[in-house]
């Protein structure tokens, strides 16, 4: 078998981590409460019209992490997984027309296909074909508020809904997170950005949601506080998923829309 095909392999094999479950029994738990979010879209009077914009931020680099216990990002589709996966839902509710953009962290992904010695960019484009998407390259969070707020003609076109994969904390998400410079990030929308994010551009019972780590915490509020929609996160830590969206792995974790204080441990 060749390199790159035993690579390929292995990455499919492994369950791509960028924050880790405590043991098998909390994952199951933990599964089972992500079901009470409507993650599919059903198309009805009720669905907001508009664009719906998938934010996908990129991954760590093996320089930074191949000597810690626990890695980040084993293999370099975490995140692009987790949007198709997620875009394939909004297909099949909103149908084949509907406008759906993906912000891509180029950067991210020019960066890891040395290590990988595949045409990333080249991947993700035929993610693109295949799901009739916008796809926006961007470089960092001023291009994100941009498109948001000017990207289209936001009075004809509002934002229905909004959704981020990738690295985060509590107060940013983070494009480059160990990729740039190790467990840090140069590229990031930090939660002191988002009051230059025009509240007007969200279409009537937008949907938006945070897939990564902590979000829930504290940039909920400041999301909120900045644009006047309800901003999803998770309270503790996510693991993105080869087959299945991102799921919660902290003791106590939960998805919110504000923040809110992590309960106790033993």
């Amino acid at each position: 078998m060749k390199r790159n095909e035993r690579h390929r392999v292995a990455g499919f094999r492994f369950l791509h981590k960028y924050c880790f479950p405590s043991n098998s029994m909390k994952r199951l738990l933990l599964i089972a409460s992500l079901s009470v979010f409507a993650l599919a879209v059903n198309a009805s009077d009720k669905t907001p019209k508009g664009e719906w914009i998938i934010l996908v931020g990129g991954p760590s680099l093996k320089q930074w992490e191949q000597y810690k216990a626990q890695p980040h990002d084993h293999w370099w589709a975490n995140f692009v997984r987790a949007a198709r996966l997620r875009t394939d839902q909004l297909r099949e509710g909103l149908g084949p027309d509907a406008p759906i953009t993906w912000l891509v962290y180029k950067q991210g992904y020019l960066d890891r296909q040395p290590q990988e010695n595949q045409d990333l960019i080249g991947l993700i484009e035929t993610v693109r074909d295949k799901f009739n998407l916008n796809l926006v390259w961007f470089k960092n969070g001023d291009d994100v508020i941009n498109y948001l707020n000017a990207g289209r003609d936001r009075k004809s076109q509002k934002v229905a809904g909004f959704e981020f994969f990738g690295h985060s904390n509590k107060a940013c998400f983070m494009f480059d997170y160990s990729s740039n410079v190790d467990s840090s990030a140069k590229s990031f929308l930090h939660e002191s950005q988002l009051r230059q994010i025009h509240g007007s551009i969200f279409a009537r019972n937008a949907y938006i949601q945070s897939w990564g780590c902590h979000t829930g915490e504290e940039m909920s509020e400041w999301w909120y506080r900045a644009t006047g929609t309800k901003m999803i996160g998770a309270l503790g830590k996510t693991q993105f998923m080869m087959e299945e969206l991102p799921i919660l792995t902290s003791p106590g974790g939960k998805w919110v829309t504000a923040p809110e204080k992590l309960p106790k441990t033993n």
